[in-house]
């Protein structure tokens, strides 16, 4: 019998024998149509597949002695069905005992009730799995919610071209980061303070400058865009109010590029 014709047939196969509960002479005759028919071994390799992705979602947990009991059950009607077949098997003739399609629907039968088995056990963590993935997927929304969206960027330099300080603008969450890239060190008595050079009016403080490496202000989206220019002025201690523009001399400047996300 060519079970290919008979795709549920083939599929309750499958499944069982993906489980690894179709065994014995069942499992070794679907294993060689599986090397004969592309369609089998699709079969096996989809259900295999299913079950794999089973075990890896489900947490570990222990099952109720009752389930075990039931699986002993289970298998041991299992094992009587299979002595069953094969005494049945042995009085038919040798060239056509295994072609019936009686036989492969008992054998098919047989490995669906330890796939149940196997199911139940699999069914009794489903709420902790139900829970567990809930808690990941509200991690990772916090995760994203906290992941930077970087839609700004301005590298800053001074008259020679040298690179002094990297510059991003998270929109989002409302953040100028500011690494210092170059050599540069302002006196304990300076400060250095970021502007923004709008294309029309005076330039517009963004801020004041501490001396770490790694520095973030506040500010506002509309603060930041459609601004084609950032520099960086050299100020007495504090900094200077923001209506009255820099003070002292204009150390760095770049363009702001926004990212085409």
């Amino acid at each position: 019998m060519n079970i290919t014709q008979h795709p549920e047939l083939l599929q309750r196969l499958a499944a069982s024998y993906a489980l690894g509960t179709l065994r014995g002479g069942a499992r070794r005759r679907f294993e060689t149509l599986a090397r004969e028919h592309a369609a089998v071994r699709a079969a096996a390799l989809v259900w295999q597949t299913h079950w794999s992705g089973l075990a890896e979602l489900q947490p570990g947990t222990t099952p109720d002695p009752a389930v075990w009991l039931r699986i002993q059950n289970l298998v041991q009607a299992d094992q009587a069905q299979h002595r069953m077949e094969l005494a049945r098997a042995q009085a038919a003739s040798a060239s056509g005992w295994w072609r019936s399609l009686r036989w492969w629907r008992g054998a098919a039968a047989a490995g669906a009730l330890a796939t149940v088995a196997a199911v139940l056990v699999g069914w009794q963590a489903h709420g902790g799995l139900q829970a567990a993935t809930s808690a990941q997927i509200a991690a990772l929304q916090q995760q994203l919610q906290a992941t930077p969206q970087i839609q700004y960027v301005a590298v800053l330099a001074d008259d020679q071209a040298a690179a002094s300080m990297l510059v991003t603008f998270d929109p989002k969450n409302q953040k100028l980061v500011l690494q210092r890239v170059g050599g540069f060190q302002e006196g304990d008595d300076k400060s250095l303070q970021l502007w923004a050079l709008p294309p029309a009016g005076g330039p517009r403080s963004l801020g004041v400058l501490g001396q770490d490496k790694l520095l973030t202000l506040t500010a506002a989206e509309q603060e930041v865009k459609q601004v084609p220019t950032l520099a960086i002025s050299l100020e007495p201690k504090g900094g200077v109010p923001s209506e009255g523009g820099p003070t002292g001399p204009v150390l760095f400047k770049g363009a702001l590029i926004q990212r085409m996300l």
